[in-house]
């Protein structure tokens, strides 16, 4: 069973600064691609950030320039670096994780809860 847990979130004005994390756990998985996803109440889950186990990287127009994808191997965490907040980046941000289970020999995908970033004005 692998398991995601996300953290990081919080209340932000405008114009600073986040770091999230999520940090994968388990067995019997190798990491395909982990990345970030995030919804606003009566929107869509959409995606933020993603990375590959090369570490080839891709981001929403929305976020370019302003969050940073990265991860660390060893700990099977991935980083987001959130900088220049705006208001419209409020929303609950997810963990995603693709990984190839040694168990089942398929591709799966697991969710992490969620954490909360809302930005003020």
């Amino acid at each position: 069973q692998v398991q995601l847990v996300e953290s990081g979130g919080g209340l932000v004005q405008a114009g600073g600064s986040l770091r999230l994390s999520c940090a994968a756990s388990g067995t019997s998985f190798s990491i395909d691609r982990m990345g970030w996803y995030r919804q606003a109440p009566g929107k869509q889950r959409e995606l933020v950030a993603t990375i590959t186990s090369g570490s080839n990287t891709n981001y929403a127009d929305s976020v370019k320039g302003r969050f940073t994808i990265s991860r660390d191997n060893a700990k099977n965490t991935v980083y987001l670096q959130i900088n220049s907040l705006k208001p419209e980046d409020t929303a609950k941000y997810f963990c995603n994780l693709r990984f190839y289970s040694t168990t089942s020999y398929a591709y799966r995908e697991v969710w992490g809860q969620g954490t909360l970033v809302t930005v003020s004005s």
